[in-house]
């Protein structure tokens, strides 16, 4: 398979199954930019979500793993021919696996003019500690 062919989802009909129906695939989606730093505290991800509203958004964290899903609820108007469009319309996804070294019960998440925003505390037992020397 060539590059291209990775890189451009395919379109064609669905093949029947042994009932009579149709096989369904995944929804083709795209990864978004996102952004990770490191403190002593936590973990910053940064995830870029143009026309992504809080209804349209689905965050889980897991047993090692965080999922972000996002969806754009526009509508082109009536008469409307688009002659370019500069990003798919396909949902955003993103999926990052960890180590289990996150405070799951502790993460927040903040979705501002499309860019979600989430600091993922580090677990106690993994952040560093001053020790005491007598």
């Amino acid at each position: 398979m060539s590059l291209i062919q990775n890189l451009v989802p395919t379109f064609t009909r669905l093949p029947a199954n042994r009932e009579g129906g149709h096989v369904r695939y995944p929804e083709p989606s795209v990864k978004p930019l996102h952004e990770l730093k490191e403190t002593d505290e936590a973990w910053g991800l940064q995830v870029f979500l143009p026309g992504v509203a809080k209804d349209g958004l689905e965050f889980t964290a897991e047993e090692g793993l965080i999922t972000i899903r996002g969806r754009r609820e526009w509508k082109a108007p009536a008469g409307w021919t688009v002659l370019y469009r500069e990003s798919a319309d396909a949902p955003h996804e993103l999926m990052l696996r960890h180590d289990n070294t996150i405070n799951v019960e502790k993460i927040h998440a903040e979705l501002k003019d499309g860019v979600l925003r989430v600091s993922l505390p580090k677990a106690e037992a993994v952040k560093p500690r001053k020790i005491a020397v007598n």
